[in-house]
């Protein structure tokens, strides 16, 4: 959990504007709810790891001292939790009002999230995501909207389509996998869970998780030989469909699963995710919720994640007792910063810091300095004043300091001609401005 200082705000302000635009864009509407859920809201809905990295809120007062006489476990002392993500809340919200909320409803949410997480490079325990959830439809131009918004939120934020892949999945075709694999369908879950990290711990570690897991070592290999390095690695899109055509042979649900793929990989040539979609059967996200398609967005360069999502049927029905599909996508805008720092990829101006400060040459001309960046601010100029007469060789070094790159000089001599000098700090060159000219042209 961290500070931010005033460029490292600037920067995320600046993914978010970009984010909020491409989301808007798509006809969603922005949602908040609270950093606290109930703590039975959460549980049960991320898998054994997840439910196990959920910050737990101590139970307060009364309650708290009754539980405290009973011999309580860990869970009994507390009653609420942070929200480990945006979807379980969505899920809620989306019970609790559904008389209120349109059949289809295309939500968007930017807000912190918590997880108990040891940090890491780009993981942290309080990190925003940027979700987008279209809840009510089962059709197929849902996960087609989510995946071409994501697309294009990369894309104008300078990421071309060769700098990321949009990763593709469907449950159906893992499930089915898992069983032409050998493994038993009450170790499915526990095995996704493991077979989620191929990409973090690798194909050795993955094999010793699923041996403490208790999957026979036949099971094992067989599992291992499909998902890694995943059918016709390095191949396109079709090879790799063939293939699993191939593996999935008699299995119902997984050629199910499978035309869902081809049908979303078809579509998606009209839209700006054609070219990023990446028919991976490696890929599991290890999250319990999901029941269909699931994505991620991987960073070719890197390797690294920067989201994912994918479609989760039955999450809301656990709290409205009915049946009501979603499908969504969540940015990770911690590893999206990270990156473009690292590219150098921010405009010059993000929008914050002034462009323009104004000396003061003496407590006399004080009255004039204000005048004058006044003018400056209300003809749109973003513009500081120097709060303390003193020699401009001072003044200067702060504005250089803060990132400000031109000075106005006022002082008697350019009040007695009726002018300000206005200073690059960066080429040095200075220009003299008329007090009467009208500061909404001045190129700052």
């Amino acid at each position: 959990m961290r500070d931010f200082l005033p460029l490292e705000v600037l920067r995320r302000k600046y993914v978010i504007g970009v984010v909020e635009d491409v989301y808007q864009s798509y006809g969603f509407e922005p949602l908040e709810t609270p950093s606290l859920e109930r703590l039975d809201t959460l549980l049960g809905k991320y898998g054994e790891e997840g439910d196990q990295l959920i910050f737990r809120v101590m139970k307060r007062g009364e309650k708290l001292a009754r539980t405290l006489q009973a011999a309580p476990s860990e869970d009994d002392l507390a009653d609420s939790g942070l929200r480990y993500d945006l979807t379980v809340p969505l899920a809620r919200v989306a019970a609790e009002y559904q008389a209120e909320l349109p059949r289809v409803f295309k939500r968007y949410q930017i807000q912190p999230v918590y997880r108990a997480d040891r940090p890491a490079k780009g993981r942290f325990r309080e990190f925003y995501q940027c979700d987008l959830d279209i809840v009510g439809s089962t059709r197929m131009t849902v996960e087609l909207e989510v995946l071409s918004a994501a697309a294009e939120v990369l894309g104008k934020l300078g990421f071309s389509p060769g700098d990321f892949s949009l990763r593709l999945n469907h449950r159906g075709v893992l499930r089915s996998l898992m069983a032409v694999s050998g493994v038993a369908p009450e170790q499915e879950e526990s095995a996704l869970v493991a077979v989620d990290k191929l990409d973090k711990i690798g194909r050795e570690g993955v094999e010793a998780e699923l041996l403490e897991r208790g999957l026979e070592p036949g099971a094992i290999s067989r599992l291992l030989e499909v998902f890694t390095p995943g059918p016709a690695a390095g191949s396109d899109n079709q090879a790799v469909y063939a293939e699993l055509r191939r593996h999935l042979e008699g299995k119902e649900e997984g050629i199910k699963g499978l035309a869902e793929l081809e049908l979303i990989l078809e579509a998606a040539e009209k839209t700006p995710a054609a070219g990023c979609l990446k028919l991976d059967p490696s890929l599991a996200r290890g999250l319990s919720y999901y029941t269909g398609s699931i994505f991620e967005v991987e960073m070719r360069d890197s390797g690294v994640s920067a989201g994912g999502g994918g479609r989760y049927d039955d999450l809301i029905g656990m709290f409205s007792g009915s049946k009501i599909p979603a499908c969504g996508f969540s940015l990770g805008l911690e590893r999206i910063i990270l990156l473009m720092q690292e590219k150098d990829m921010f405009p010059e101006d993000l929008g914050g810091i002034p462009r323009i400060m104004v000396t003061l040459f003496s407590e006399e001309m004080i009255p004039c300095s204000l005048e004058l960046v006044h003018r400056l601010r209300a003809a749109g100029h973003r513009a500081d004043l120097y709060p303390e007469p003193g020699k401009y060789g001072k003044q200067f070094k702060y504005a250089e300091q803060r990132g400000i790159r031109y000075v106005a000089l006022q002082g008697p001599v350019e009040l007695e001609k009726g002018v300000f000098t206005l200073k690059d700090l960066v080429s040095g060159v200075q220009q003299e401005i008329p007090l009467d000219r009208d500061l909404v042209s001045l190129e700052i």
